[in-house]
Formats: structure tokens, C-alpha cells, sequence
């Protein structure tokens, strides 16, 4: 059995009586909906005198090394394996497992302006993600900290 479904063109539907005009994309034209999309690009404020704010303070400041991860992110996973090869002890913050992870991307999103992970701190330092880590390592920019 053959079925043929007739497409109308916006301005046969504007014409149509029985048929409301409407916006071409529905969804943007709901008031509501475009209040959700116009809040969720509004920057979050965060809080840096909060617990997760003093957690990511402390931890960068007393570590030599410091990775913020994701334990299935391939990135992450390539941020860590330098240190490794270098056999260099780097403090590893797992933020998928922790139930505090959120807050403490938000924190890192504030320190280092983006929220991606990894987030690799030396020295107290921000240095960069995954590829970052890579390329320092690849251009023996990294090991120059551990010399």
C-alpha cells in the first residue's frame, strides 16, 4: 500500500484558515522554553569561598602536581600518562566519583576559565589539558619542571 503525505510550504500554512500561523521552529517560539535557553546561558556565579573553592585551593597549593579527571575521559587519560613515563607522583582528583565533582568543575571553570577536564596544575600553576600536557611532553617543555 502506497501512502503520499502532502507537504505544505510555511506560507500555504499562513493561508490556511483552519490551521494557526506559527513560528517555523515551535519549540523556539514557547516563552517558557526560550526563558530556559536564555537561563542556560547565563554565567552560574560561583561561589569561591565555598568548601569546593577552598578543596581545589588547598589541593593545588600543597601538591606538587595536580590533575582534575574524569576517569573515562581519553583526554584525561592522556594528561596522566606523561607523568607517568616521567615517573612523576601526580595528585589525581577523580570528579566523577566524588558527589561533590560538580561544584568543583564549576570552581575549576572559574580559576582557569573553561570547565573541560583534565585541568593539570604544577607548581600551583594552571598549564593546560590533555593536548596541552601532550604537546609539552612531546616537546620536552614538561619535563623542564621536574629538572
Amino acid at each position: 500500500m502506497l501512502s503520499i503525505t502532502r507537504c505544505l510550504h510555511l506560507s500555504q500554512l499562513l493561508l490556511h484558515p483552519a490551521l494557526p500561523p506559527k513560528f517555523p521552529y515551535p519549540f523556539l517560539g514557547e516563552l517558557e522554553l526560550m526563558g530556559a535557553v536564555r537561563s542556560a546561558l547565563r554565567p552560574k556565579i560561583v561561589d569561591m569561598s565555598s568548601k569546593q573553592a577552598k578543596f581545589v585551593e588547598n589541593t593545588v597549593a600543597s601538591n606538587k602536581v595536580v590533575i582534575f579527571s574524569k576517569t573515562y575521559c581519553p583526554y584525561c587519560t592522556m594528561a596522566k600518562e606523561p607523568f607517568r613515563k616521567l615517573n612523576v607522583e601526580a595528585t589525581i582528583i577523580e570528579l566523577d566519583g566524588n558527589p561533590e565533582g560538580n561544584e568543583i568543575q564549576e570552581v575549576l571553570g572559574e580559576i582557569t576559565g573553561a570547565r573541560t577536564v583534565p585541568r593539570v596544575f604544577i607548581d600551583g600553576k594552571f598549564i593546560g589539558g590533555g593536548t596541552d600536557i601532550k604537546r609539552m611532553f612531546e616537546t620536552g617543555a614538561l619535563q623542564k619542571y621536574f629538572q
